[in-house]
């Protein structure tokens, strides 16, 4: 089990996928992750083909004090249910969009849990991933007062972005050739 971190100290998130193809939308999470200087490591680990590594990362994972989990899993997007059954850590599942049915069997394998063994879902896809790690920093943020400062910057960046376009409607210059 070799975990890539992104070598900012102890992993605060774990970021979990089915296979290496689904790392394409979850470098959308990493992106976020590394922007809010939030420690992660990622692993590839599969709900079928490595079910035993599965339980023993999910043990893992709560020794380390890792804060949550995300995972994206694609088809029948069992991985993120899995990590749920094995560890007490909040999971964030991640559809990753597929080929057969464009990540509507993912997005419905994550969502349909039953009661008791909780996963928050995202939407499908990069946007999802990118969420996914939203939702991490904000869970970081009601203990750590770094992770809430670098979340509101965020936050107030992200709308002032939306300001300073001149085909905003409330801005003067809106609708104007």
């Amino acid at each position: 089990m070799r975990a890539v971190t992104d070598g900012r100290g102890t992993p605060r998130v774990g970021v979990v996928m089915g296979s290496r193809s689904d790392f394409e939308t979850m470098a959308g999470a990493l992106d976020v992750l590394r922007d809010l200087g939030i420690a992660y490591e990622v692993r590839v680990l599969s709900a079928h083909r490595t079910p035993h590594l599965l339980a023993t990362y999910s043990a893992r994972a709560e020794r380390l004090n890792l804060s949550c989990l995300i995972a994206g899993a694609g088809g029948a997007a069992h991985l993120p249910g899995m990590l749920a059954a094995f560890t007490r850590l909040p999971v964030l599942g991640v559809p990753v969009q597929s080929r057969a049915l464009s990540g509507q069997d993912s997005l419905l394998s994550i969502v349909q849990m039953p009661a008791g063994v909780p996963v928050a879902t995202f939407a499908i896809g990069t946007a999802g991933a990118r969420n996914a790690a939203l939702f991490a920093a904000a869970l970081l943020a009601t203990t750590d007062p770094t992770v809430r400062e670098r979340l509101d910057a965020f936050r107030r960046d992200q709308t002032q972005a939306v300001l300073n376009d001149p085909y905003f409607d409330g801005h003067p210059q809106a609708g104007v050739e």
